[in-house]
C-alpha cells in the first residue's frame, strides 16, 4: 500500500507551491514598500509615541533620541512605560531627551494585572497615560525600545495614514543582519511572515487577512476607543497581529517594508532566533509542527 503512494510523493511539494503561487497575492515580490515622497498636510495632528520598557538600557536612548529629533510638523510627545527596570532605563531614556525633556513623560509600571500579557499592560498604562496628560493627541504611535526612526519616519506614517484615510499604519522595520545566524535565519522568517500574512491581502480592505509588526504601529485613538482599547486584547502574545485585527473590523490597514526604521535588537545566537520566531510565527499558527 506504501509503495503504490511513494511517485505521489513529490507532488505534494509541488501542490503547496502551486497553491502559495496562485493564491496568496504574490507575497514573495514584497512589493509593499513605503517609498512615496513627503506628504504635504494643511494641519498636522498631535501624535504621541508610547514605548513600553523592561531593562532596555542598551538601546534606550537610542530609541528616545530619534523619535524626539523627528522632522515633523506637528505636536509629537513621547512616553516611556518603565516596567520595573533594574538596569536604570529610565534615567538613560530621560538623559537622552536632553533639552526635549518637556517631550518626555515616564511612567512607573504598576504591578501585572490578572489576565494581561506583560507588554500590553504595559502599552495600556502608556496610552491611557496619555490621555491624562495629551488626551488632544488623534494618533498614538506604538514602537519598542530597540527601535531607532529616521528624521522623516513619522512625517510619512501620517502622511499616509490621513492622504488614505486609515486607521493603523503599521511599518515592518529592517531587522538587524549582521551576525551568521541573523544572515541566514532572519530573511527567511520575513519571508515566511509575509506568507503568512500576504501583504496586499493585509492592504485590501475587503479581505479579511490583518497582520501588523509591533516595532511601528500608528494608530488613530478614536478608532482604537471605539475598538474597545487594548484590554480587548490583553492576553494576546501576538499582540501587533490581534491590534490590526481590532482595528482592520472597522476600517482599512496598512502594512509595508521601510528602510526608515532599524531594530537595535541583537541575534548573534541560534537560539536567540529560535526563541523569537517560537513567540511569534509558532503561536500564531497554533503550536503546529506541520
Amino acid at each position: 500500500m506504501l509503495y503504490g503512494t511513494l511517485p505521489y510523493i513529490p507532488f505534494i511539494p509541488l501542490a503547496i507551491w502551486v497553491g502559495l503561487i496562485f493564491f496568496r497575492r504574490n507575497f514573495w515580490q514584497a512589493d509593499q514598500i513605503t517609498s512615496s515622497p513627503k506628504a504635504e498636510l494643511e494641519t498636522w495632528p498631535d501624535v504621541v509615541a508610547v514605548i513600553p520598557t523592561r531593562n532596555e538600557a542598551p538601546s534606550i536612548s537610542a530609541s528616545v533620541t530619534s523619535l524626539l529629533s523627528q522632522d515633523y510638523p506637528g505636536t509629537l510627545s513621547v512616553i516611556v512605560v518603565d516596567d520595573n527596570s533594574a538596569d536604570g532605563t529610565a534615567d538613560i531614556a530621560r538623559a537622552a531627551a536632553g533639552t526635549n525633556v518637556d517631550k518626555l513623560s515616564i511612567i512607573s509600571g504598576m504591578p501585572l494585572a490578572e489576565g494581561w500579557s506583560g507588554k500590553l499592560w504595559a502599552v495600556n498604562q502608556g496610552i491611557e497615560g496619555s490621555q491624562n496628560s495629551d488626551g488632544s493627541s488623534k494618533y498614538v504611535l506604538l514602537t519598542d525600545a530597540d527601535i531607532t526612526h529616521t528624521p522623516g519616519n513619522l512625517r510619512w506614517l501620517v502622511g499616509k495614514v490621513e492622504i488614505s484615510a486609515l486607521d493603523l499604519v503599521s511599518e515592518m522595520v529592517m531587522l538587524r543582519c549582521q551576525s551568521f545566524w541573523e544572515k541566514l535565519l532572519v530573511p527567511a522568517f520575513i519571508f515566511f511572515f509575509q506568507k503568512l500574512y500576504p501583504f496586499r491581502q493585509v492592504n485590501n480592505p475587503k479581505n479579511s487577512v490583518a497582520a501588523a509588526a509591533g516595532a511601528c504601529i500608528l494608530v488613530r485613538r478614536e478608532a482604537l476607543k471605539m475598538a474597545g482599547g487594548i484590554a480587548v486584547i490583553k492576553d494576546r502574545l501576538i499582540d501587533d497581529c490581534s491590534l490590526a485585527a481590532l482595528i482592520k473590523a472597522n476600517a482599512p490597514i496598512w502594512l509595508g517594508l521601510i528602510e526608515r526604521a532599524h531594530s537595535l535588537r541583537m541575534y548573534d545566537r541560534l537560539g536567540e532566533i529560535w526563541h523569537m520566531v517560537a513567540r511569534t510565527a509558532f503561536v500564531q499558527l497554533d503550536h503546529s509542527l506541520l
